[in-house]
């Protein structure tokens, strides 16, 4: 995951806006983050117990949210990036990360209730 969000910021900051290379980068900095933390720490909620799942996964969501927020206001706001090709960035990996991480939880518990 960390690999393929990396080599595909290159890629398109290199093809496509070389003068913007810096804000896609720190755009994929944190739903990569998030994305990674949020897969582990649900992982490990469930397997240790999946009725605290639920609840887990409302704190992290709040959590998320204030990060982000912060996030996007240092980098927007006091950094003063380009907004434009951050926030493009940010929201493509975000959605890309979210829709996989969906996709972890669904074959997590397909696994747990085959057993």
């Amino acid at each position: 995951m960390t690999v393929g969000c990396v080599t595909s910021s290159v890629v398109v900051s290199m093809m496509f806006a070389p003068a913007a290379q810096l804000e896609i980068l720190l755009g994929m900095v944190m739903p990569l983050f998030v994305a990674s933390w949020s897969l582990v720490f649900t992982e490990r909620a469930y397997r240790r117990d999946p009725s605290s799942l639920t609840p887990f996964m409302l704190k992290a969501f709040i959590g998320k949210i204030m990060v982000i927020g912060l996030y996007i206001v240092l980098i927007v706001g006091i950094l003063a990036l380009k907004a434009a090709p951050f926030i493009f960035s940010f929201t493509a990996y975000f959605v890309a990360l979210h829709f996989f991480e969906a996709l972890c939880l669904r074959r997590l518990f397909r696994a747990a209730v085959a057993q």
